[in-house]
């Protein structure tokens, strides 16, 4: 049986404390810069809602800062991510992209989402045959563009180093071959590349740190 948690809620529709996620993602989910964390027990939860969220973020990184907790203060930020609770440094005014697929190479889609909320912002229907590389590039370029149309500056998480690092080069290093049974997959990172090198942006982006804060929000959920 899961252990019981605490929901503090000091910036949400109405602040408090809650016993189950679910109540806690009401209040807070499209509240904007809403604050909140998950505790072991009443009353440790009770204490945080009173000190307030600066002083208890304070806190905390100051904890994991002290020698001998960084590892303790790891396991404890991937056990607030699983419950859906992401620690203070998560940027949550930002977009969260991910790529589903089935094979590698095989079928493969994409999307991004709300940080914040989870709440699918765009996303791309299945394509014949791609690499999970080429579809996570995909997701960070349609998120730039879509980010530009918006004149945002948002972050972009994504949880794949190697798609991030051909962003910035402005260019891909696939073994994928080009042929009829590719075919929609290269159009697709061709017209990306071409906005890439057409385009300027400000938006950071940031690799999304999966041992610390659990699965990307734009996560599958295919593993």
């Amino acid at each position: 049986m899961a252990k019981q948690k605490y929901y503090v809620v000091w910036e949400g529709k109405k602040p408090g404390i809650y016993t189950s996620w679910a109540e806690c993602q009401a209040q807070t989910n499209g509240y904007p810069q809403a604050r909140f964390k998950a505790y072991e027990s009443e009353a440790d939860a009770k204490a945080a809602l009173a000190r307030g969220w600066k002083a208890s973020f304070a806190g905390a990184a100051k904890a994991s800062a002290a020698p001998g907790t960084a590892a303790k203060a790891k396991g404890a930020a991937a056990k607030a991510a699983a419950s859906g609770v992401l620690p203070p440094q998560v940027v949550l005014d930002s977009i969260s992209v991910d790529v589903g697929s089935k094979g590698n190479p095989g079928i493969v889609e994409y999307k991004g989402v709300d940080t914040r909320t989870g709440e699918v912002i765009f996303q791309h229907p299945p394509i014949a045959k791609g690499t999970n590389n080429l579809g996570e590039f995909l997701a960070i370029v349609h998120g730039l563009a879509y980010l530009k149309k918006q004149d945002s500056s948002k972050t972009i998480y994504s949880d794949s180093v190697t798609a991030i690092s051909w962003v910035r080069k402005k260019e891909v290093a696939t073994n994928l071959p080009r042929d009829a049974s590719t075919q929609e997959i290269w159009m697709l990172v061709d017209r990306a590349l071409a906005w890439l090198h057409a385009n300027s942006y400000s938006n950071k982006i940031i690799k999304w740190d999966t041992k610390a804060w659990g699965e990307i929000k734009a996560d599958y959920g295919r593993k």
